[in-house]
Order: structure tokens, then C-alpha cells, then sequence
């Protein structure tokens, strides 16, 4: 096997303060890798910038004149991390045979990359990388994360356990992944769906570097319904099944109110029967707003809008020099 063009791929959005901390990190790094021989010298750093509002863009572009293996690619306006990871993969897989996913921040061990590409060159095309443990994590964080996991995977969606975006994927699987048109994209969860050989690379995750966190739990909750809305539809199964126990256990509830009031049983309650139409009021407007998410979803497919848009590279300045 040849040695193999790696372009490591890092998602940026507001990363003015970290990114000075960690890009000597990604390109020390990306040097060992070639001094060992197990990547090609023409590999790259790409930097995805996602829209910031602060000076990180700047700051790829000096980034990318100090040293030829960094690269940048800078979108049209904020696209949320999973459109602009997804941006950066597709741009760059005709341009390498591997490519590894990355958080800016530098929580993801960068030294896992090695046995990310010792499997990959034993013949895996994705390599996922999982945290091995979560005792940097609050008990709060870490019970809701890795119930997401077990939440997700509960209901049909395949994911895989402790792992979130830090993966290495050859072209080949990458060429196969831009088969997937889908707008709503949980990239997690579709990128087992490619298939091919795969494998895991277990890590320890340390605090973020520099900077905040851009994923709050407000945003962490709605990553995990749209990823489970996106590659299942068992939340609707399991509405149909609930509909129909409610629906039998009301058909009962008639009979018996028909008997009551043959014998003469029958007491007016107004407690009741307001509690009665309040919990099914209730119950019908959460199926309503589970079965409008879908809709929602099938809505923006149709429409077919561009994931993301490009506004400019460093690639073009290179070339154009």
C-alpha cells in the first residue's frame, strides 16, 4: 500500500482565543506522522471556518501563509458543526486518501491519530475514535451523554457508544458518504450506514483548551432529536402503539360508563372528567408535535437546499500564486 494523503479536517466556529493554542498542536502532529513515514509529506491541516464572528477566519489565512500544510475553507455564513464538518470532508476528499475528523478545541487526544491510521493501513476505511472513560465530566454530563447514546441506539438509530465526531474515513468511504443527500444530517449516525470495515480507537478526553464550549445542553438536546428523527422513524411506531392502548383502554372506559349508567350508577363528576380530557388534550398535542417534526423534516428535504455554501479557500490563493 502506497503511503498514504492524509487532511486532517477541523471545524471552526468562534475559535479566535484556542486556535493560536492548537494549531501548533495539529501541525506537530501532522509532521510526526510524516517523519514516522506513515503519511505523505503533501498532507494537510484544513481549518472550516463556519461563519464566526470574531477573528478566526483572519487568523486561518495567516495560518495558512506561515506554513504550506495548513489549509482553510471559509462558508458563506454559519451552518451549524455537523454541515460544516460535512463541508470540509467533501471538499477535500478528492484531494487526499484519508481524512480525520477533529473538535478545534483540543479535547480529543490528537496522539489517538496514529493508531487511526496504523488501522487504516491493516485495511480499515473508518476508524472511529471513542473516549474511553468520562471523569472529566460532571456526574450531571455524564449521565445524560451516555443515556443519549443508549437513547439513540434504543430507538434504531446506529451509533457508536462514547463516539462523537473524531474519526478517520478514506476516500473511498467518503466517496460513498456524498451518495447520502439527506439535508438533516446526524453525521454520527450515517456514517456507520456507509459500511465497510471499521474499527475503534479508544482515548481520554481532557478539558478544552482555550475558549467556550459552543454546545450547551439546550443545543445538546436538539442534536440528539434531530439525530434521532433523522434515522428513525420508531418515535412514530411507538406513537401508533400508544394510540392504540389508549384507544382500547377508552373503549373500556366506555363500556363501563354505559354499564354504570344502566344501573343507575352514574355520579356527575367535573374533577374527573376535566382531568380526563386535559391528559388526553395533552397527549394528542405531543403526538401532534412529534408527527410535525417529521413533517418538518420531509419539508426541508423537498425543498433540496444546499447544506452548505463555500465562499472561499486558501486552495484558490495557493494556486493562484
Amino acid at each position: 500500500m502506497k503511503i498514504p494523503v492524509l487532511y486532517i479536517v477541523i471545524p471552526c466556529y468562534n475559535e479566535q482565543e484556542v486556535l493560536p493554542v492548537t494549531s501548533p498542536m495539529f501541525l506537530n502532529k501532522l509532521n510526526g506522522l510524516i517523519s514516522a513515514g506513515k503519511i505523505a509529506p503533501e498532507s494537510k491541516v484544513v481549518f472550516v471556518n463556519d461563519g464566526s464572528k470574531d477573528n478566526t477566519w483572519p487568523l486561518i489565512q495567516q495560518l495558512a501563509d506561515s506554513d504550506e500544510h495548513f489549509e482553510g475553507i471559509c462558508l458563506s455564513r454559519n451552518r451549524g458543526h455537523q454541515n460544516a464538518l460535512l463541508g470540509g470532508l467533501m471538499t477535500v476528499k478528492d484531494h487526499c486518501d484519508i481524512t480525520i475528523s477533529i473538535d478545534c478545541d483540543g479535547q480529543d487526544d490528537i496522539n489517538a491519530m496514529d493508531a487511526m491510521v496504523d488501522a487504516y493501513l491493516d485495511g480499515c476505511d473508518v476508524v472511529y475514535g471513542v473516549r474511553s472513560k468520562r471523569d472529566t465530566d460532571t456526574f450531571f454530563k455524564r449521565f445524560t451523554a451516555e443515556g443519549f447514546y443508549k437513547l439513540m441506539n434504543h430507538m434504531g438509530a446506529e451509533v457508536v457508544f462514547n463516539h462523537a465526531d473524531y474519526r478517520l474515513m478514506s476516500s473511498r468511504a467518503l466517496n460513498e458518504f456524498s451518495n447520502f443527500k439527506e439535508v438533516n444530517i446526524f453525521l454520527r449516525g450515517m456514517v456507520p450506514l456507509v459500511g465497510f470495515k471499521s474499527t475503534s480507537v479508544y482515548y481520554e478526553r481532557a478539558e478544552r483548551m482555550a475558549g467556550e464550549s459552543h454546545y450547551p445542553l439546550k443545543k445538546m438536546l436538539a442534536l440528539a432529536f434531530d439525530g434521532i428523527t433523522s434515522l428513525s422513524v420508531k418515535p412514530i411506531r411507538l406513537i401508533t402503539g400508544f394510540g392504540a392502548l389508549v384507544s382500547v383502554l377508552s373503549f373500556i372506559a366506555v363500556i363501563w360508563a354505559v354499564l354504570q349508567a344502566v344501573l343507575g350508577n352514574t355520579v356527575a363528576g367535573w374533577a374527573s372528567t376535566t382531568s380526563i380530557v386535559c391528559f388526553m388534550g395533552g397527549i394528542q398535542l405531543l403526538c401532534l408535535g412529534v408527527i410535525g417534526e417529521y413533517i418538518g423534516k420531509i419539508y426541508m428535504e423537498t425543498k433540496a437546499r444546499p447544506r452548505y455554501i463555500i465562499s472561499e479557500t486558501t486552495f484558490e490563493q495557493k494556486e493562484n500564486v
